[in-house]
């Protein structure tokens, strides 16, 4: 069975055709998740270990932080969907980095824990556009430096989460050392026809009917007509199911039930995640389809960025094409050649060491490598 996309688009294809149910119990998995909290626990005397929420753009917003030294670069990781908190699933990759750095994750509007916060979630529905949540992350930034003493912080985006960050980034890059673009968005329209056309190659290489009727259905895509919700679905559903959402994988079964282990979130958090998602995608599709990066061609702070190489849901060759162009105090590209979009998931160590590479120097004061 295909299953929904982490990146925006195709999430919106399960999300959006979901009905409301009851939220399901997941007790039987408490003794699992009670092991992983202990696993997780942190008790560095210098380490920090916090969950909260805090006022943030007129409402309640949680953040969960993670390190082993107070001392460490802070890393603010703005995630995907939207409405894709990493928080649920930062237990299957984050523990290795919490040593080298302190990791922010921020549950953003709609999303997730602080989706709960919000009663009725309809009285934010005004507000859910991308220039708020933009403001929301530089937001987010300065809380942190206040709080935890920091003069700067690592700025990291995943999928729908670049276009948050790159506008914070390109709006106050005063309080960034750094950005780190994980699975890049560049522009919308040029990762739809990509995307498919991946699709339609792997459909004719596999001779699949279905998959090859149901592509050439949408043809020419995404051309001159709208892109609608339906269009999407289809466009989203065979490249993804030919690795391009996790690389070799027909699905991503690890990141989807992930959160049924998770120690962080009780069962009405795990619910709110697609609560969330249709709550939110509908309302940002718009702007979403209009997004493009193109016309920056310099960048006021030094730009990292990770790309898969098998990525079809946020395709990397136009991140490559951006970044060979682009005048910044450092720039540097970085290919997973065993991922497509779900990089610190599918290649944690290179994720890790990467990081070190090219991007703790850079808020440590050191000469991180060029190529």
């Amino acid at each position: 069975m295909i299953k929904r996309s982490f990146a925006f688009v195709a999430l919106m294809a399960a999300c959006l055709s979901a009905q409301a149910q009851e939220c399901p119990d997941r007790s039987s998995y408490e003794p699992s998740r009670e092991i992983i909290a202990d696993m997780q626990h942190i008790v560095a005397p210098g380490g920090v270990q916090e969950s909260y929420k805090t006022r943030i753009g007129g409402i309640e917003q949680w953040l969960n932080v993670r390190g082993q030294d107070r001392g460490n670069p802070m890393i603010l990781f703005v995630h995907g969907g939207p409405a894709a908190p990493i928080t649920p699933t930062a237990w299957q990759f984050q523990r290795p980095m919490e040593e080298y750095f302190t990791v922010v994750n921020w549950d953003q509007r709609g999303a997730g824990k602080t989706y709960n916060e919000t009663t009725p979630p309809e009285s934010i529905g005004d507000s859910i556009h991308i220039p708020r949540y933009v403001d929301d992350a530089i937001e987010v930034a300065e809380y942190l430096r206040k709080r935890y003493h920091k003069d700067k912080l690592i700025l990291v985006g995943h999928s729908w989460g670049t276009i948050v960050a790159m506008g914070a980034a390109l709006k106050r890059p005063d309080l960034f050392h750094a950005y780190v673009g994980i699975g890049q968005v560049i522009n919308t329209r040029d990762n739809e026809r990509i995307s498919y056309d991946y699709g339609v190659e792997q459909a004719k290489a596999h001779k699949n009917e279905e998959a090859m009727r149901e592509l050439a259905s949408i043809a020419p895509y995404p051309g001159n007509t709208p892109i609608t919700r339906d269009r999407i679905i289809l466009a989203r559903k065979w490249p993804q199911f030919y690795g391009g959402l996790t690389a070799f994988r027909e699905d991503s079964n690890y990141y989807y039930r992930g959160p049924r282990l998770s120690p962080d979130y009780n069962d009405q958090d795990r619910c709110a995640i697609n609560l969330g998602s249709i709550f939110s995608l509908g309302r940002l599709l718009p702007e979403f389809l209009e997004v493009d990066f193109k016309g920056v061609r310099s960048f006021p702070i030094p730009v990292v960025m990770f790309m898969g190489r098998h990525d079809y849901t946020t395709p990397s060759q136009p991140t490559e094409a951006w970044l060979r162009q682009l005048k910044a105090p450092y720039k540097q590209g970085v290919w997973f050649e065993r991922s497509a979009h779900m990089m610190p998931w599918e290649e944690p160590g290179k994720t890790l060491a990467s990081l070190l590479q090219y991007v703790r120097p850079l808020a440590t004061g050191e000469t991180p490598p060029r190529r």
